[in-house]
């Protein structure tokens, strides 16, 4: 869920609603103060020459609730967002974006932590599966899974590069049976059949091709290492998507 903004338009209403706190000569909001506007929200926190500066806590009249750092009116620094629908973000903000380190807790209980850019995951992180206890980490770009990553399951891991949320090249199955099948997952062919644009009408998943069954090599971590590793990374979205 994103935020709707409406801390963003106190200053439009700055001679409206009610406010009570510290002033500056110019009669300017300025230290500590509370603010109700015209539209239900409410902020309390610190001022900065007439706009929210400093640490404070926001709350939106449909249920949701910010409390950290603003700059010049905008969410900047460390913050947590509370949202209606009881999701939650905790880390950095960048100009009312999520950007930097932070972890999203999903109404699902599912969880990203890693992080972001522009709103968006986006770098190292882990999504963890809460309903199936599985995880990938790995790279995200522009709030997909991309480039080198691993899909860890009760019993076994795949190891291996991802494009579009989804398995694509070479990669490899490890099992905890003590073996490893390596292959390639190549695009598979679309239905062709073609719509009135002349575009095909859906797409497939892609296709693993199995090419050799081996023993654990040497560069095979274990799955206390693999697991256990520092990294950050979907909720909205699998092979389970995740979702946000």
């Amino acid at each position: 869920m994103s935020e709707t903004g409406s801390d963003e338009v106190e200053s439009e209403y700055s001679k409206l609603g009610t406010y009570d706190g510290e002033r500056n000569e110019a009669g300017e909001r300025h230290g500590a103060g509370e603010a109700h506007l015209p539209n239900g929200d409410t902020y309390r926190g610190q001022y900065e020459s007439g706009r929210r500066h400093g640490t404070g806590t926001y709350h939106f009249k449909n249920g949701a609730r910010y409390v950290g750092n603003y700059s010049q009116n905008k969410k900047h620094g460390q913050g947590t967002f509370y949202y209606p629908d009881g999701s939650k973000y905790e880390g950095s903000w960048a100009e009312d974006l999520r950007q930097g380190h932070g972890v999203y807790t999903y109404p699902n209980a599912d969880v990203y932590d890693g992080e972001w850019l522009h709103h968006m995951r986006h770098g190292r992180g882990v999504y963890h599966h809460r309903d199936t206890g599985s995880k990938y980490q790995g790279s995200w770009m522009n709030g997909k899974m991309e480039s080198s990553g691993e899909y860890i399951h009760a019993n076994h891991r795949y190891e291996g590069t991802f494009a579009n949320n989804t398995p694509r090249g070479p990669g490899r199955y490890v099992f905890d049976v003590g073996c490893e099948l390596h292959g390639e997952h190549l695009p598979a062919e679309q239905d062709q059949a073609e719509g009135d644009s002349g575009e095909a009408s859906s797409a497939a998943d892609p296709t693993w091709i199995p090419k050799s069954l081996t023993g654990l090599t040497a560069s095979t971590p274990s799955r206390e290492t693999s697991a256990g590793e520092k990294v950050e990374a979907s909720a909205e979205a699998g092979p389970e998507t995740p979702s946000v």
